[in-house]
């Protein structure tokens, strides 16, 4: 599967990160609006617009499945970046080697070693493995970002990554089917404790 999502996403987000400066209104405005098709998405809009290439862009007002996925992905970062400063997105892959971050389910999968934390996380994970209905998807992984902020901040993720997954996600049944099973393995995986880097995250 082509990878046609995670360079636009990445660029968003570090356009808003701002190596610190935070563009906290467009942050905020994205948090609060569940839909790219709501007025308060407007904000992300020029973003996501310049990035994504012309093909990827609705030409009827209606979003298309890279609008969905992108928009959703930068909500994501955005609900996990609230109150803090250093950066909560990372890549999960690099070519040397050195990624400090990692996708969304295998650090749920950390959190669910936790027996206080696993049957709060189970009731959330299992249903969306269950679905194919993306805005229902979309809402769930809402809710387990905002559990992963609660119990370790120290992680980053791979928004860019989860983008690409939720583009996927929105093609056919098969494709869902496949990035369910993918999401799956990464939460339930037996799971060695986090490296220190991907605790501490990568300091900018």
């Amino acid at each position: 599967m082509e990878n046609v999502i995670v360079a636009p996403v990445h660029k968003i987000i570090w356009q808003l990160y701002g190596s610190g400066k935070i563009n906290k209104s467009v942050l905020a405005s994205a948090r609060h609006a569940s839909s790219v098709l709501s007025p308060q998405a407007q904000a992300v809009w020029p973003a996501m617009i310049a990035e994504l290439p012309q093909s990827l862009l609705s030409r009827d007002g209606k979003p298309t499945y890279a609008e969905t996925a992108v928009y959703a992905a930068i909500r994501l970062y955005a609900i996990h970046q609230q109150g803090t400063d250093t950066c909560v997105y990372a890549p999960a892959f690099s070519r040397d080697g050195d990624a400090t971050g990692m996708s969304l389910f295998s650090a749920l999968a950390y959190l669910r070693q936790n027996e206080t934390t696993r049957v709060a996380l189970d009731r959330r994970v299992q249903p969306l493995l269950a679905t194919t209905n993306i805005e229902s998807v979309i809402q769930s992984l809402a809710h387990l970002v905002a559990i992963l902020k609660a119990n370790q901040r120290a992680f980053q993720i791979d928004y860019a990554r989860l983008g690409q997954d939720l583009y996927y996600f929105q093609m056919n049944y098969e494709l869902a089917n496949q990035i369910r099973l993918l999401w799956g393995q990464q939460y339930f995986a037996i799971i060695n404790q986090p490296t220190q880097t991907q605790l501490e995250g990568k300091k900018d």
